[in-house]
């Protein structure tokens, strides 16, 4: 019995296409340092729990991943198998830019606290005064523009699609090849223009900052892939640094 749910659940994270990556554990009990198997964390908070933090605690820079009850939100958390729906960023003195349907827009934070069922802060471990400012300067140079609609309707096949690529046990050089040459495929090589989806905002201010967080194309990642790029989870593409989670400026109520 106890073998066939072990059957049962690597099944059911085979047909998730759940990323995985091979790390070393620590020696424990004066036994040797072994190699362990880590799997993309599908909860919202750290493995070592979440903290809830005030806007004080937010830089210019920092990125915001959020989920509301929405039909859409709801979508979009299926279709990529993860919490999060919508990112965005914070450009300082308690306002956002996103991009959404309407085009680019530079919001109050309370404004997306009331609206989001739940919102997280991550920020990038080398992000300076700097280079907060340029992505604040960035993201207001771009309020008033339009939405990649047809960039996101691309994204559903593609997010089916490269599940294959992350299969249980699949090298990390292996599926970011793999999701690349699909991405490719199906989502062409050209570069960004002035209009952009949520994810492809937030990578696109980074690396104009001179602060790339991936190489991989702004246009291929979604909210969920820059979820897994927080520490102590696996990405599905390379990343240069971890992001370093902050903490939780909304959760959702106990039930």
């Amino acid at each position: 019995m106890n073998l066939l749910r072990l059957c049962f659940a690597l099944l059911v994270i085979a047909l998730a296409g759940c990323a995985t990556r091979v790390d070393d554990a620590a020696a424990t009990d004066q036994r040797a340092a072994h190699k362990q198997l880590s799997f993309q964390n599908p909860a919202l908070d750290p493995r070592n729990g979440g903290q809830l933090v005030r806007v004080e605690a937010l830089r210019a820079g920092d990125i915001i991943l959020s989920a509301t009850h929405g039909i859409t939100s709801a979508g979009i958390r299926l279709l990529t198998l993860a919490p999060v729906s919508h990112a965005a960023l914070y450009v300082g003195e308690q306002r956002v830019a996103e991009a959404v349907g309407q085009g680019i827009l530079l919001r109050p934070l309370d404004e997306v606290l009331a609206e989001e069922s739940v919102v997280v802060a991550f920020r990038h471990p080398g992000l300076a005064d700097a280079q907060g400012q340029r992505i604040r300067e960035f993201a207001q140079s771009k309020v008033g523009g339009g939405y990649n609609h047809v960039g996101v309707m691309l994204m559903a096949p593609f997010s089916l699609e490269r599940r294959a690529c992350e299969l249980p046990l699949v090298p990390e050089g292996v599926r970011d090849f793999c999701i690349r040459g699909i991405a490719t495929v199906q989502l062409g090589a050209g570069n960004s223009n002035d209009r952009f989806f949520c994810s492809q905002f937030v990578l696109e201010a980074y690396a104009q900052a001179g602060l790339p967080i991936t190489d991989a194309d702004p246009r291929w990642i979604s909210p969920a892939d820059i979820l897994h790029m927080r520490e102590g989870d696996v990405p599905s593409v390379r990343v240069h640094q971890a992001l370093v989670y902050i903490g939780h400026l909304k959760e959702e109520p106990s039930p």
